[in-house]
């Protein structure tokens, strides 16, 4: 559970650093994220779960 908590910290971390550092650029992304085909969209979550997993498991060994 202590893992799950750091992971979702670290989460927050992260958006963080994108909304309080970079508005515009937040803005912008939103924007085009919703003229996006939700095909490109659902390839983009995958992509990105499937590395995270990948991360997560080189980290744990």
């Amino acid at each position: 559970m202590n893992d799950f908590i750091a992971a979702l910290g670290l989460v927050l971390v992260v958006e963080g650093l994108v909304y309080g550092g970079m508005p515009a650029f937040a803005k912008r992304l939103a924007e085009q994220v919703t003229e996006m085909p939700e095909s490109a969209l659902r390839g983009a979550g995958i992509a990105a779960m499937v590395a995270g997993v990948f991360v997560v498991w080189l980290a744990r060994g």
